[in-house]
């Protein structure tokens, strides 16, 4: 297969919510006791509601900065390549990165909806976060229909209304929601205690949705040393992921909702073939722990209900038939420090070559079916295949500027766009 023929669909990128989201989401009543982009005395730009600030990290989005820029440090809307935060821009650059559709994660209100969860008020929070989703089913990914899969979040501290949201994103056309990987860490019961999460999970299994685990809710699982490097939350963040398998495919959940679907976004795929091997052996070594997976190994029920996601895994892909082809899906992962762009097509088709993945079947599975199958979602119903390739994608914006500019820059060029 020719890079330029290639179809790239990235089940991870993410946005950063721009200000003035809520005003046709929330009744005139409550608009003023919506989540507000503010100013704060230090001068940095954070969300704010009910007593609960998130500012925006400055690895969240670095794309078109130079690396000598990045870090950990509070970033504004004014010192980010506008790709981050407006639609059209979004799209534009999806098109010089020959990418035809993305799922994108939240960036304040979290992966977990932990956002809500702190606020004082619950039933407040209820209503704020039904109007986040419906900003983001009803203009983010409405804007252009079929380049975006909807996305979810879930009032997870109330199981009766997150059954109740999931069925109302569910017919508003999400296809995913976004959920903690260690729930403990929120004070929530654990994903092996199915008298809390039952409905839920019955509830995506009949929709059909997908659970999405995306690294980064659960670091506060790994225990680390005093002043230990930042570097370990990038590098172990897959460990959690494994940990949160366990208490799925151990617990139960799978076994009792045959239909639950779980995506690992941003998880990487290397930590797979180790962990289904070390279950199989437990599984039939300790035998007397009398543990039942219904005639199946615990490798099988895994795939069963598992997508792999990665950016890059070149050992991994050598031994993708050991994590199943069937059960992995690139992700570009926009515009975080981890995202490949503007060449995505080109570092996708290099690694795939390096890793002996040649074959157009193999890289058709990996770069949009397997997404499109898992997620039961369309990439042609919008696009015609012949318009969703990356040659004919990045023929759409051919002018699209990918100047590397410092923060300063941006903000010069933010200033003088909203004068």
């Amino acid at each position: 297969m020719k890079t330029e023929d290639m179809i790239l669909v990235s089940i991870d990128d993410h946005v950063i919510e721009p200000a003035g989201m809520y005003d046709n989401h929330v009744p005139t009543r409550l608009r003023d006791q919506a989540p507000r982009l503010v100013i704060s005395d230090e001068g940095r730009e954070e969300w704010r509601f009910q007593g609960v600030a998130m500012g925006t990290s400055g690895m969240n989005a670095v794309q078109g900065l130079p690396k000598s820029e990045w870090g950990f440090d509070p970033s504004s809307h004014a010192e980010m390549r506008p790709g981050a935060y407006d639609i059209h821009e979004r799209v534009r650059d999806m098109n010089v990165n020959g990418v035809l559709a993305s799922m994108c994660f939240p960036t304040y209100a979290g992966f977990s909806a932990r956002y809500f969860q702190q606020a004082e008020d619950p039933d407040l929070a209820l209503v704020m976060l039904r109007a986040y989703n419906d900003w983001h089913i009803d203009e983010w990914c409405a804007a252009y229909p079929g380049r975006f899969i909807p996305l979810a979040i879930v009032p997870v501290w109330n199981p009766e209304e997150m059954v109740r949201e999931v069925r109302r994103v569910a017919a508003k056309g999400a296809r995913a929601v976004t959920m903690p990987e260690q729930p403990f860490l929120q004070d929530l019961p654990t994903y092996a205690d199915l008298d809390y999460w039952g409905p839920f999970f019955r509830a995506v299994s009949d929709l059909g949705l997908v659970m999405c685990l995306h690294i980064g809710q659960g670091f506060g699982a790994l225990k680390q040393a005093p002043g230990a490097p930042l570097d370990n939350l990038f590098i172990l963040a897959t460990q959690v992921s494994a940990m949160a398998a366990q208490d799925l495919l151990w617990g139960g959940a799978f076994q009792r909702y045959p239909d639950l679907k779980v995506a690992w976004s941003e998880a990487g795929i290397g930590w797979i073939p180790f962990y289904l091997d070390r279950c199989d052996r437990h599984f039939t070594n300790q035998t007397w722990l009398g543990r039942d997976f219904g005639g199946k190994l615990p490798s099988e029920v895994f795939r069963e209900h598992c997508l792999a996601c990665y950016i890059t895994d070149p050992s991994a892909l050598r031994g993708r038939h050991e994590i199943g082809i069937d059960n992995i899906a690139w992700e570009c992962d926009y515009p975080h420090s981890d995202a490949v762009w503007p060449d995505a097509p080109e570092f996708v088709m290099n690694e795939f070559t390096g890793a002996g993945v040649t074959s157009d079947a193999e890289i058709t599975k990996i770069t949009w079916e397997n997404t499109a199958r898992f997620f039961n979602w369309d990439p042609f119903r919008h696009t015609a295949r012949e318009d969703a390739t990356v040659g004919a994608l990045r023929a759409l914006s051919p002018d699209v500027d990918t100047t590397i500019r410092s923060k300063s820059e941006w903000k010069r060029r933010f200033e003088a766009a909203s004068a």
